[in-house]
């Protein structure tokens, strides 16, 4: 099978993470960024990239794991939750993200979860991007 482009999401920023702007092409996202007080910003007003990228890899990751349940034919209740905790650590070549996502699937037994939470790791495109690149701990709650 030859890959195909789907999608293509375009997001302009400007101003950088302090006082900058991001804005997609639709239109649909349009945030003011801030620098967080643990990087000496003034925090406040605005989201930053480790924020959106939480979002996007909880959101993605969400998909992914109930894309893999219709496939395997498994009943999801209708409040799975994933919680995305991006870190970034000071490392003597510079700085390095790191990911753990905190994963619930209430009324789904472990064993499913588990087996439902691997190939959704295995499908989802962050986690694809990410694997090999940063540490990404899956911890179901």
């Amino acid at each position: 099978m030859t890959d195909k482009l789907i999608y293509t999401a375009k997001v302009k920023t400007t101003g950088g993470r302090d006082g900058g702007k991001a804005v997609s092409s639709d239109g649909n996202l349009d945030v003011g960024l801030s620098m967080p007080k643990e990087f000496g910003g003034a925090g406040g007003d605005g989201t930053n990239p480790e924020q959106l990228f939480a979002a996007a890899y909880s959101g993605c990751f969400l998909s992914a794991t109930k894309l893999v349940a219709r496939l395997e034919k498994i009943k999801l209740p209708e409040d799975p939750t994933i919680e995305a905790h991006i870190g970034v650590l000071s490392t003597a070549d510079g700085y390095k993200l790191t990911a753990e996502l905190l994963i619930s699937i209430p009324q789904v037994d472990r064993d499913i979860a588990e087996r439902i939470v691997a190939e959704a790791h295995k499908r989802c495109p962050f986690s694809n991007a990410t694997r090999g690149n940063m540490d990404v701990t899956l911890t179901l709650v």
